[in-house]
């Protein structure tokens, strides 16, 4: 217990200003250098993406860039969406969601740099397949070596992540009086069955899978929000408010500063959105495009749904329903549920929150044992993926006995491993995405507005 104890001191001090420097400033910088482009090109954007969704994708890759990105979606859309921002708001209070809102406004230009340099730097693997992500990147940057660090250190985060989202299931599924050893042989059974296919099963299980799983728990959660119309006005009011003022104790809630909130909204966003820690190139590097910034651009497209959507629907369930002051935080993961619970009945909001837990762990699972195969491809070759496949697979099974806010806590302290080699390469490589960028804006080929001024 000491080493773990020791382990969250470093993790608090990690996700305070040095996190906020590299990963909110970091995102500034880039933002910057790119022109503000997010909000710029924000109507061409939503065109490209929520519009040209089933669009056939032209040039060289391995699945359609809509499946990539909704492979990349189903890991960043997962059980952090229901049970990370009840874990923030618990242990951050209400202002955890405001600075998690500032990490994905700036965490876009983030995210579309990791994205378009994973494109760039891809590279075909024995099978033929197109691979890439951070560890190719960061290879051809001023520091080659925050390749190898990264693609380590992710390989080893997966596996403390994979028995968070096995928890976080098992945990509403007893809620709802399942038997937790039913849940995860069942789980199991599915995640095996996904992963062992390649990224093209996995590719067209989430293509099917993520819009569905999505606007399924946002119309269930606007109808709980609703139906606490009352409290909407003061939810928002506590989001600002404690966003800047420490959160006085309340119900189970025991109160937290504004450095909590800002440490938990960050690290929460981070988590969900993913923006930073250069994972989602991992998917995004299969996709058939002509450009880098063509798959760049689905970057926004996912935060939106992401974060801006998915997680402030959670947050607004909440908060409107006063789950957050009625349990206690060592067990937030229940909070969604009974928010749904408290407007449809036990059954019915239990089911809809169990079920939706199901499906965002699941795509979650199946794509991160994914990318973490790929790491191990990265570093020792083919033969290491597999085996370290079948490895992440037993850690689902952990995720009966472990601890929630202390597993979250440790999640943090190996994300910040991921993040900081991340952004400190992407950072060093902003030239190039400025040029990639460039690439798109001003041609009309992509972007016909770009016609009138290069005339």
């Amino acid at each position: 217990m000491k080493l773990i104890d020791f382990l969250v001191k470093i993790s608090d001090w990690f996700w305070g200003p040095p996190l906020l420097i590299i990963l909110v400033g970091g995102g500034l910088y880039l933002s910057a250098r790119l022109g503000f482009f997010q909000f710029r090109y924000l109507g061409f954007i939503l065109k490209q993406t929520f519009g040209n969704m089933f669009k056939k994708s032209e040039g060289e890759g391995t699945v359609s860039a809509f499946q990539a990105a909704t492979a990349a979606l189903a890991s960043s859309i997962g059980g952090s969406n229901i049970v990370g921002v009840p874990v923030a708001i618990a242990t951050g209070g209400p202002g955890a969601v405001f600075w998690m809102w500032i990490t994905a406004l700036v965490g876009c230009a983030t995210k579309f740099t990791e994205i378009c340099l994973g494109i760039k730097y891809r590279e075909k693997n024995e099978k033929g397949e197109y691979v890439g992500g951070a560890m190719y990147y960061l290879k051809h940057s001023p520091l080659p070596w925050l390749g190898s660090l990264f693609a380590f250190m992710l390989m080893v985060e997966i596996a403390p992540s994979i028995s968070t989202q096995s928890l976080t299931f098992i945990q509403n599924c007893e809620n709802l009086g399942i038997n937790k050893y039913v849940a995860v042989i069942v789980f199991l059974a599915i995640v095996s069955l996904v992963v062992f296919g390649g990224i093209k099963r996995i590719a067209s299980f989430t293509e099917k899978l993520v819009p569905f799983m999505a606007l399924a728990y946002i119309v269930g959660g606007l109808i709980v929000i609703i139906a606490n119309a009352q409290h909407i006005p003061a939810a928002f009011g506590s989001i600002f408010k404690n966003a800047f003022t420490p959160t006085a104790a309340m119900g189970g809630f025991a109160g937290a500063g504004v450095a909590a909130g800002i440490r938990n909204g960050i690290a929460r966003g981070c988590y969900s959105n993913e923006a930073g820690m250069g994972t989602a190139t991992i998917a995004h590097s299969t996709a058939t495009v002509e450009i880098p910034a063509q798959q760049g651009i689905w970057a926004i497209f996912e935060i939106f749904c992401d974060t801006i959507i998915v997680c402030t629907i959670t947050a607004l369930v909440v908060l409107v329903s006063e789950a957050w002051i009625k349990i206690p935080a060592d067990q937030s993961a229940i909070m969604p549920a009974v928010a749904f619970e408290h407007t449809f009945g036990k059954a019915l909001g239990g089911g809809i929150v169990s079920i939706a837990l199901l499906l965002f762990v699941l795509s979650t699972v199946i794509v991160i044992i994914f990318f973490g195969e790929k790491q191990a491809e990265f570093l020792f070759g083919h033969t290491a993926s597999i085996i370290v496949r079948c490895i992440y697979i037993g850690f689902i099974v952990l995720g009966v006995v472990l601890n929630l806010e202390v597993l979250y806590k440790l999640l943090d302290f190996m994300l910040a491993l991921v993040v900081i080699p991340n952004m400190i390469g992407i950072i060093l490589m902003a030239k190039e995405v400025v040029v990639m960028k460039n690439d798109l804006f001003t041609n009309p080929k992509y972007y016909p507005k770009a016609k009138a001024r290069i005339e």
